[in-house]
């Protein structure tokens, strides 16, 4: 009688996992399927990572997933599509954590700007240009990188004047600028000039104290025409174009990390003449210049807005602001001084770079964004950056449980064991940019040296810790995966992610950091579902799920680690429909 007794629990036990192992089957006979894709290598990233041959498609989601022979079973004559894979490998439909995509669709809408790999480059651009442009008109570049200049360095006031004598000339790099003698005196920077709101940032001067044409955090006070005005229709089919490009490198979802009211505005009108083939998700910015009551407000407005229900195209989930400078230019928060470097313009032992919001103006934003139950995330660069917003989520935490409001570090990308643990103990979610490692890498270790680097984008560290991550491009200006400012090719990310190699550098950095093929696929599909909170929709090709997937040219699991970077996709499907194919 007591062996009967201890086999009856073992019994049920089989009963219901033999339920639960129907039920997708039982789910899809309800009603023929409308499309079947089988003979193929299914990656459906669910918990188990599990591989299978086929799945069915039933109003836009996945109703069954297994092999090929019990799932054509479910199909009815004239009722479902076949759709045969030839062994090809499907994934879900990958999730970018962090675009602009409004301005990366606009940048080049009045001419196309070449690529600037070297100082000569900006100035043969900036001269020719000023044989364009009006005298007395600006000229400006945006976002080129001294990091990614072979001579990882700014171009000098002096070699501005002489590229565009006639003209304000701008260059624009992240929070910083440099700018020529014409473009100081349009914007009033003289050797007595001084921040006046509750801002950063100031003027670098050379030894005499006059400005030498760098700028820190001021980019308000510099006022630039933005050109040709494009209508609504033109911006419109940009950024479908943009859109449509995504698709073609297997992008379903993105993230805008930065949505102001207009770019919104875009995305409504997009979304309401049915015009969207990427979902949208949203961090909307917020002021942290001005009166704290100003801001508050302002924060209350995005919490009112009806874009936060629940949509699967188009949803608010949050805000943003910038908290520090950039790696890329010499100005991101760190907890140790950088270290003197001319090239970066960095004179002072003791310089730290630059905090935009200081902890006590942070605290109160935090607060608010968290009470209206809206995820807060932040640019954050430097591992003080990531320690101070840490450090705000800490105390709001202790007023409130935050976890599942999923705060962010944006970026995210000098950390400290410290903080691996603490934002994976608050429930923290990191967005970051493995392209910001193939680019930068090189000037980095010139400028930290290897050691220091030890946490640099620690991926590897973040998940074992249990902590969440997610990629993201940042992707800022120009249409084209591997021409864009920055590259937003998935592949070639995953591949950074799992080899830790950089352009113009020697070896790998600190390789001990790399993940495993499984983590980078999780890294751009159920890990930024996550991130964007729509995990119980997307990313991972299970039964009730949106059949958002995409078929690629090579087996990303067996292939060599070079091949990762070069994968093709072959199509792009949202829910069930086929919105690319090569």
């Amino acid at each position: 009688m007591s062996s009967l007794r201890t086999d009856r629990p073992r019994k049920k036990r089989i009963l219901a996992a033999a339920v639960l192992a129907l039920a997708p089957l039982c789910a899809a006979q309800e009603a023929p399927p409308d499309a079947i894709f089988h003979s193929g290598k299914v990656v459906t990233a669910d918990a188990g990572f599990s591989v299978r041959e086929a799945f069915a498609v039933r109003a836009g989601r996945i109703v069954a997933v297994g092999g090929t022979a019990e799932l054509r079973r479910l199909a009815r004559p004239g009722q479902t599509q076949l759709h045969d894979l030839g062994g090809k490998m499907v994934l879900p439909g990958l999730i970018d954590s962090h675009v602009h995509a409004p301005a990366a669709a606009m940048f080049e809408f009045d001419h196309e700007v070449p690529d600037m790999e070297t100082i000569a480059d900006v100035l043969a651009y900036i001269s020719a240009r000023a044989r364009i442009v009006p005298a007395g008109e600006w000229i400006q570049t945006s976002q080129v990188f001294i990091t990614r200049l072979k001579e990882a360095r700014y171009p000098t006031r002096a070699e501005l004047d002489a590229a565009a004598p006639k003209h304000p000339v701008n260059f624009r790099t992240g929070p910083d600028n440099m700018l020529n003698t014409l473009a100081l005196a349009q914007c009033g920077f003289d050797r007595n000039f001084a921040v006046k709101d509750s801002g950063p940032g100031y003027l670098e001067k050379d030894a005499n104290g006059e400005p030498n044409g760098l700028t820190r955090g001021i980019g308000r006070y510099i006022k630039v025409p933005s050109g040709r005005a494009a209508t609504d229709a033109e911006q419109q089919a940009r950024l479908q174009a943009l859109f449509r490009d995504y698709n073609q490198i297997g992008f379903t979802a993105i993230a805008d990390r930065g949505a102001s009211p207009s770019s919104i505005a875009q995305y409504e009108k997009l979304r309401a003449a049915g015009g969207l083939t990427v979902r949208v998700a949203m961090s909307q910015t917020i002021p942290t210049v001005g009166a704290m009551e100003s801001i508050l407000a302002a924060i209350d407005q995005i919490a009112a807005s009806p874009l936060r229900r629940e949509d699967a195209w188009l949803r608010l989930i949050g805000t943003k602001i910038w908290l520090d400078g950039g790696m890329l230019t010499g100005s991101a928060y760190m907890l140790q001084p950088w270290g003197k470097n001319e090239n970066y313009g960095i004179r002072d032992d003791a310089y730290r770079g630059v905090l935009n919001v200081p902890p006590d103006r942070l605290l109160p934003m935090v607060r608010r964004v968290a009470g209206h139950g809206l995820q807060f995330t932040a640019h954050a660069v430097g591992d003080a950056a990531g320690a101070t917003l840490l450090d705000a989520y800490e105390t709001v935490n202790r007023e409130q449980p935050i976890r599942s409001l999923r705060m962010g570090i944006t970026h995210s990308n000098f950390m400290t064991r410290e903080t691996v643990e603490q934002s994976a103990r608050l429930g923290v979610v990191l967005d970051i940019q493995p392209i910001w490692l193939y680019l930068d890498t090189r000037t980095l270790v010139q400028q930290f040296g290897y050691d220091r680097l030890r946490y640099f984008q620690p991926l590897r560290s973040i998940l074992a810790a249990g902590g969440m991550t997610g990629g993201g491009s940042d992707h800022m200006l120009k249409i084209g995966d591997l021409r864009a400012i920055n590259p937003y090719n998935p592949f070639l990310a995953m591949w950074t992610t799992i080899t830790r190699q950089a352009k113009w550098h020697e070896g790998k950095l600190h390789p001990e950091e790399a993940l495993t093929r499984r983590q980078a696929i999780e890294f751009y599909t159920r890990n930024n579902a996550f991130l964007l909170f729509w995990e119980k929709e997307l990313g991972s090709l299970e039964p009730g799920k949106r059949a958002d997937f995409i078929v690629v040219d090579r087996d990303l699991l067996t292939c060599s680690d070079d091949a990762v970077k070069d994968t093709k996709v072959l199509q792009t499907w949202i829910e069930g429909k086929s919105v690319y194919r090569r």
